[in-house]
């Protein structure tokens, strides 16, 4: 941790005064107060946050490891048992899904056939605990502004075969910039004068929950960690028997770049380690080079399993100095900032730490309700136990690339202006723009491009079938 004697006598000043107006902060636990303290420390003290760009290497085989080279899992269901009795499957919770106009947690937005992304990530863990009498828990990391709604939904699961904890990442208060104090120290009391400080709390507060430890004296050993809001981060028994076998304490599930990836988070060898190269670290004259699909060909999908033995020893020993992520918001017209660190850059502290190179079917996110619009197209089916499985009707490896104008952004807005989501088996890319309407039972293949006129109400017919076409009105349908 960074030590007051390595601040200049005005920042270490700074850093006492917002010691003792946190001290006096009576919503937080003392875990959360000094977490909070440490990653403004560190902080204050300008921790080097860009790399030397020459040192950079791309990693091998040995570190970044081809899916297709894994062993194959043992055909003997007791073999399977004794692995997936060592795993624990978290989903990160903490988002809301105010993007695309919801008010709760993201992971309640339904996907496919009625169910919501919580629905299908407790089908696929039930059917494997059924499949190998094995006891799969799944943990679900909320934040303070997903834990109520999530208690209240997580009771239809009472029946199942699956034991779900919940607990909450840290609250921190978010910071004055003027004079560096806590938001709730003035008066605002509200949600909104705090913060969670991102995924890469998931360790500490894992740890701080009392979970870690009742999950070790169970016998556990590796978690699977992924957002709640990626439907292809199912449990894969091939990855989970390599780290078992080659006692690997970390691993990242890392998938080929296209071109819609270019600002994720890439793996690079860094004076001798693997570490997580972001944008946010990159020098801006090597932004370019980083953007690249050339140089850096694959990018962090935030699919990761990690030991559980190795997150404890590294709490305890606040090993973990993951860069931070400054993110500059304003709450009623008052300049804050709010620190945040992100699980993947933990990646560096982990003994025998690798990638994974994983077909890009693990990565399936729905941030928007144009990735919404694939999950629930023909692109893909939904099998009984609980997997999105893409149609292999579609010969293109790659997606088709989805934009919708502002009237689809907000999910209720979006399914009102489908009478059904239209085939896009064949379809290359679609642009849809204006106060645009689809019938049902619609095709669309090739390149579409679809744009309403100011103030005019666009209908796309009934069984219309749209093939590499440019709409400006009914006349180009």
């Amino acid at each position: 941790m960074a030590t007051a004697a390595t601040l200049n006598p005005a920042e270490a000043e700074k850093l006492e005064k917002l010691k003792a107006a946190t001290a006096a902060l009576n919503q937080i636990s003392e875990n959360e107060k000094s977490g909070f303290i440490n990653l403004i420390a560190r902080y204050l003290s300008g921790e080097a946050q860009y790399v030397d760009w020459s040192k950079i290497q791309t990693p091998t085989d040995e570190v970044v490891v081809p899916y297709d080279t894994l062993a194959p899992v043992s055909e003997d269901p007791a073999e399977t048992k004794k692995l997936l009795d060592k795993l624990v499957v978290l989903k990160l919770n903490g988002g809301l899904g105010t993007t695309m106009g919801c008010t709760g947690p993201k992971s309640v937005i339904e996907v496919r056939n009625g169910l919501t992304f919580l629905d299908l990530i407790v089908i696929q863990i039930e059917t494997l605990n059924k499949k190998y009498g094995c006891n799969v828990p799944l943990l679900l990391m909320n934040s303070f502004n997903t834990h109520d709604d999530t208690l209240k939904i997580v009771e239809k699961y009472a029946k199942s075969n699956i034991e779900i904890h919940t607990f909450n990442q840290s609250q921190y208060p978010r910071l004055v910039v003027e004079d560096f104090m806590p938001l709730p120290s003035k008066g605002n009391t509200g949600k909104d004068a705090w913060y969670p400080p991102g995924h890469g709390d998931v360790f500490p507060s894992l740890m701080n929950s009392g979970k870690l430890d009742a999950l070790l004296s169970q016998g556990k050993e590796y978690v699977f960690v992924a957002n709640s809001d990626n439907l292809g981060a199912v449990v894969d028994l091939k990855i989970l028997n390599h780290l078992i076998s080659n006692k690997n304490e970390y691993c990242m599930e890392v998938t080929p770049k296209t071109l819609a990836d270019v600002k994720g988070g890439t793996l690079i060898s860094y004076e001798g380690r693997v570490q997580l190269l972001e944008i946010a670290q990159v020098p801006d004259e090597h932004v370019n080079e980083f953007k690249s699909i050339e140089k850096f060909k694959i990018f962090n999908t935030n699919n990761l399993w990690v030991n559980l033995k190795a997150i404890k020893r590294l709490v305890q020993e606040s090993a973990l100095k993951m860069e931070i992520i400054p993110n500059p918001k304003e709450v009623d017209g008052v300049k804050v900032l709010q620190l945040e660190t992100a699980a993947g850059a933990a990646i560096r502290f982990f003994d025998r730490a690798i990638g994974i190179n994983v077909p890009r079917s693990r990565f399936l996110p729905v941030k928007a309700t144009s990735d919404l619009l694939l999950v629930q197209s023909d692109l893909y089916t939904l099998s009984d136990d609980g997997y999105v499985v893409r149609n292999e009707a579609r010969k293109n490896p790659t997606n088709p690339t989805i934009e919708l104008g502002p009237e689809f952004k907000k999910v209720g807005n979006f399914l009102s202006r489908f009478k059904s989501i239209p085939s896009i088996v064949e379809l290359d890319s679609l642009k849809v723009s204006g106060d645009v309407w689809f019938g049902s039972g619609i095709t669309l293949k090739g390149k579409v491009t679809i744009t309403a006129k100011p103030g005019t109400k666009l209908e796309i017919p009934d069984r219309a079938v749209i093939a590499d076409k440019v709409i400006n009105g009914p006349e180009d349908i």
